[in-house]
């Protein structure tokens, strides 16, 4: 089930990809809908280079998480779809966990730090002050729980262009 819903997103995207055209922006803000949920805000230092930083959260029932992080990314056009980008980049981010385990009484929190990679497709529509982005954002954690690579980060995000 979970990989239709992947699928249909995936689908989703394309086609609001294929029905607009695009105009560069400067910076926006927004939501990251992945994995963790986090606020976002991408600037542009260039023609082609881009600073985002977020920050977000995650929760179970065992344990929850917060994020913070930042990534340098390189844009470049992708020909015959104005407005359409891939980028590729890297950064660092860091967690901070909270564990609970009501059945053996263990409360605890850590702090793991992570190096992480960037690989994604960005599209701002012409007519709307809307930018969209999907990405894979491997991460390696230096230490604390999750310690070693982590392949299941990302997100699609939606933002609102400022300028």
């Amino acid at each position: 089930m979970k990989r239709y819903a992947v699928l249909f997103t995936v689908a989703m995207c394309l086609f609001f990809i294929n029905t607009g055209k695009a105009q560069e922006y400067g910076s926006a803000i927004g939501l990251r809908l992945g994995y963790p949920l986090s606020l976002t805000y991408k600037t542009f230092i260039n023609d082609n280079s881009a600073i985002e930083v977020f920050g977000g959260l995650r929760g179970y029932s065992t344990y929850s998480w917060i994020n913070v992080g930042a990534a340098y990314e390189v844009h470049k056009p992708i020909e015959g779809v104005d407005g359409l980008q891939w980028y590729f980049g890297g950064g660092a981010s860091a967690f901070f966990w909270t564990f609970k385990n009501s059945f053996s009484g263990d409360n605890s929190a850590s702090a793991t730090f992570g190096i992480l990679g960037t690989l994604g497709l960005d599209y701002k529509f012409e007519d709307a002050p809307i930018n969209l982005s999907v990405d894979w954002m491997p991460i390696f954690f230096l230490n604390g729980f999750g310690n070693g690579f982590g392949a299941g980060y990302g997100a699609l995000a939606v933002r609102y262009t400022l300028n």
